[in-house]
């Protein structure tokens, strides 16, 4: 009988941030309404949108979310970057690697422009975009939009009118 060699799979794990806090606190200026927060428990995998209310004692909850650990792979970085943009490089890191360094987004950098230069672009970065599209409607609940940049990366924005009232 043939043996069958063993090889080692892994999935796109990501890493907790290094970061003595369970839950991670975003303001997001321009994006979210004064005086709201959106907080990330990356354990849970849960975004939360909170703010204080002056009518209750206690912070009120506006809306919430459940995100798998690819999809926070992704809004980290994005959330981290805001408000600019987060290059299409430190995506691929995120997504890829458990361990986000300079040398791991340099790599990323060659690997997308080798695959620029070999015309599988797109191929290369298909499980980023199918992932980033998920995270993109769950977003939505919060009224912000993940908008893609041209050859760049990724920004966030405020969700526009028209696809808030549900259009």
């Amino acid at each position: 009988m043939q043996g069958i060699p063993y090889q080692k799979i892994t999935s796109s794990m990501f890493q907790m941030p290094q970061s003595h806090e369970e839950i991670l606190h975003y303001t997001l200026v321009e994006l979210l309404p004064p005086g709201h927060t959106l907080a990330i428990n990356a354990l849970l995998g849960t975004a939360s949108l909170i703010a204080q209310d002056e009518a209750w004692p206690y912070p009120r909850l506006f809306a919430q979310q459940q995100f798998t650990l690819s999809e926070l792979s992704l809004l980290l970085p994005l959330l981290d970057s805001h408000p600019h943009y987060c290059p299409y490089e430190v995506l691929l890191a995120s997504f890829d690697h458990r361990l986000i360094t300079e040398a791991t987004i340099e790599r990323c950098r060659e690997r997308l422009q080798d695959a620029l230069d070999e015309g599988v672009w797109d191929h290369e970065m298909r499980p980023v975009r199918n992932v980033l599209s998920r995270t993109r409607l769950k977003m939505r609940s919060f009224r912000v939009e993940i908008n893609s940049i041209l050859e760049t990366g990724y920004c966030l924005m405020p969700l526009p009118a028209r696809r808030r009232s549900g259009a």
